[in-house]
């Protein structure tokens, strides 16, 4: 009975401490910046591609070639998204800085909430692509 009081107790634990990547396409959707509301561009598409530990972000124009603006370094924490930026296309303050959000996944839509170094409140919308 013991051990299987242990078994029990190590898968729940485990259970607990596994965080699944974000592995995989994400679209922007839009988000909040500071309380106003910013859809995304009909323009352009930023996408972001995540592997199990980086991530790159690309800028999409319609007849072109994507063009990488961001690469990164990312590490899950329950629901925390820890990410650091270790390459930029323009000129950032953000660079090997890493910064904390609150994420959450629910059906195929990524959220990230945190504040930025400079003190603007972030609320985005990712959506998944298939």
């Amino acid at each position: 009975m013991h051990k299987i009081l242990l078994l029990t107790g190590l898968f729940a634990l485990l259970g607990a401490s596994y965080v699944k990547p974000l592995t995989g396409n994400w679209e922007y959707g839009g988000g909040i910046y500071n309380g106003k509301l910013e859809p995304a561009s009909k323009d352009y598409t930023l996408r972001r591609q995540y592997d199990d530990a980086h991530y790159t972000a690309l800028f999409i124009e319609k007849g072109a070639e994507p063009i990488p603006y961001e690469k990164g370094d990312y590490v899950l924490k329950q629901d925390t998204c820890l990410e650091t930026q270790t390459f930029s296309a323009e000129p950032s303050k953000l660079l090997n800085i890493t910064l904390r959000y609150h994420y959450r996944i629910k059906n195929d839509t990524l959220t990230f909430n945190g504040i930025l170094p400079n003190g603007t409140v972030v609320q985005e919308y990712w959506k998944r692509v298939k």
